[in-house]
């Protein structure tokens, strides 16, 4: 059998819980659906397998890339992708729930989400760059950083940035 994710030879079949989806994986894209996952230019495979027609290889790569949407390419897959409403509930389903209790908020306090806009208010230099982000800049479809509650992704001047929560305020 052949991994529906990577293509490498000798793969098992993995349930991917909680529905009876049965995806075709090698060991490595295994024990990432389980959860231990390393990012690197391997999950590269994932922009053609989220595209496949079987639904249980829809819902394996979707998973997969929700693990590795802090990287750019991974969650420009995931803003892309069109999955039917009832497999998206099912790759949905099985994912880990997000951790309550890190809230990302505003200079002003207010709650921001991943995909709100925000405006900066203070001119920002950019780190390994010359880039300065100016003051008044706005900045649409944040992601926020999961583990870091002052800290957020965006793009500015077609550059994707890590801005801190104190420097924003919701648009």
């Amino acid at each position: 059998m052949i991994c529906v994710l990577c293509a490498a030879p000798d793969a098992s079949l993995v349930s991917l819980p909680p529905a009876e989806d049965v995806a075709a994986c090698c060991s490595i894209c295994a024990a990432a659906l389980s959860g231990t996952i390393t990012p690197g230019p391997r999950w590269r495979c994932l922009d053609d397998a989220i595209w496949a027609t079987e639904a249980a290889t829809q819902i394996a790569a979707y998973r997969l890339l929700q693990a590795l949407k802090q990287e750019a390419w991974a969650a420009d897959v995931l803003d892309s992708v069109y999955l039917e409403p009832e497999v998206l509930a099912r790759a949905e389903a099985g994912l880990a729930a997000p951790d309550a209790a890190i809230i990302h908020r505003d200079s002003n306090g207010a709650v921001l989400a991943a995909g709100d806009s925000v405006v900066l208010i203070k001119d920002l230099p950019v780190k390994g760059s010359s880039m300065i982000a100016k003051r008044g800049t706005a900045v649409r479809a944040i992601r926020l950083v999961r583990d870091n509650a002052e800290q957020i992704e965006g793009r500015v001047n077609d550059q994707t940035i890590v801005i801190l929560t104190q420097f924003v305020k919701k648009s």
